[in-house]
């Protein structure tokens, strides 16, 4: 893909979060449609994600993969869109101010543009492969840190998270390496904040690719370290963004 082409497509994924965003400051959109032991997902789930797909579809010629109603088509090509409508949906079933609108373009596996819309405070960040990262307008970069022992790391627990004894030790065990450990309830939000150098590290285990997309473009954007390895056939990735100093 050229600049242009970039360019062009990061303006629809822009128009598209905002204007999700918007629908999303309604908060009569909370009803539960779907509910599980460590799930929920909402009326806001729904109408956001399809918002989103008419603008894209009426503006960009690129299939689908959205959280909500999956692919567009059956076979998705080189380059297609990764929608995530409203990721931190049960923090924002209980008014936690921490959710976000997540869009990705990937073009081969490799995210060319992602953007991140913190409706709640208003804060658009942003980022491609031909431009730099930017919240508001204003250019962002990954913190300076180059030791965990100084740092902040941002985890969290998905929903097959193993709950048992070992797997809590071992977990335990590596928060002990850190200054502090943050749990967001929005992977989007985790990446955004080490884009900007709120934090050092981000890393989880069996994370949904539309979860962490755009972020993975927008931290590649300000200068950090980007891994999504052993995608499974429910699109879930082990992630791993850092500051690029912290690689361990």
């Amino acid at each position: 893909m050229n600049k242009n082409e970039v360019l062009k497509e990061h303006h629809i994924a822009k128009k598209a979060s905002v204007s999700a965003g918007e629908l999303l400051q309604n908060k009569n959109l909370i009803a539960e449609i779907f509910s599980s032991d460590k799930d929920i997902k909402l009326t806001a789930d729904i109408q956001a994600e399809q918002r989103i797909k008419d603008i894209i579809s009426a503006e960009s010629s690129y299939p689908i993969l959205a959280e909500e109603s999956g692919k567009s088509v059956e076979k998705l090509g080189d380059t297609y869109w990764i929608i995530d409508p409203l990721d931190g949906t049960a923090n924002y079933s209980r008014s936690i101010p921490i959710s976000a609108v997540s869009i990705c373009l990937m073009h081969q596996l490799n995210p060319v543009l992602g953007v991140i819309y913190d409706f709640n405070n208003d804060h658009l960040y942003e980022g491609s492969i031909v431009s730099d990262a930017l919240l508001n307008d204003e250019k962002i970069k990954v913190s300076s840190i180059d030791n965990s022992k100084s740092g902040i790391l941002i985890t969290g627990l998905p929903n097959n998270t193993d709950y048992s004894d070992k797997a809590l030790i071992k977990m335990i065990r590596d928060f002990q390496d850190w200054r502090k450990v943050r749990m967001l309830g929005s992977a989007a939000m985790a990446a955004a904040f080490v884009a900007s150098g709120k934090a050092d590290v981000y890393k989880e285990k069996n994370s949904y690719i539309w979860d962490v997309a755009a972020g993975a473009a927008i931290v590649k954007a300000a200068g950090g370290h980007v891994s999504l390895t052993n995608q499974n056939e429910s699109f879930q990735v082990d992630v791993f963004f850092s500051n690029g100093h912290i690689l361990g």
